[in-house]
């Protein structure tokens, strides 16, 4: 990854460059996964890419394969952090885009919610 491919301005190009510190829950050099300081769930955490991308709608076809892996990461990730297996369990994803998507932090990031019903607050 090049320093271009980052925002020095940017809360979570400065958690995944450990420049603030987080509880990781995974990290390789494409994606940085870490708990939510305000869970909404009994499991709560954000995936992201490292490189920055402002929103899904900055997203293009040349990242297909990024998105592809990060998609195939969270199962994962969700069972390792606890979510009870499919189908009786399970976990939500979610993702904000743009202001009246509800997007607060402008880098493009996926919460991953599980345990009982969390999507109850909304």
């Amino acid at each position: 990854m090049h320093d271009n491919d980052t925002d020095p301005n940017c809360l979570f190009c400065k958690i995944a460059a450990k420049k603030i510190p987080s509880r990781v829950v995974y990290e390789d050099d494409e994606f940085f996964a870490f708990h939510d300081i305000n869970p909404w769930a009994p499991i709560h955490f954000l995936v992201i890419p490292k490189r920055h991308i402002v929103s899904l709608a900055h997203l293009t076809d040349a990242d297909a394969g990024l998105m592809g892996r990060l998609m195939a990461l969270i199962p994962k990730l969700a069972q390792q952090e606890g979510c009870n297996p499919y189908p009786e369990g399970g976990f939500r994803v979610v993702t904000n885009t743009g202001k009246e998507g509800g997007q607060e932090i402008h880098h493009l990031h996926f919460h991953v919610m599980g345990g009982a019903r969390p999507w109850a607050r909304g």
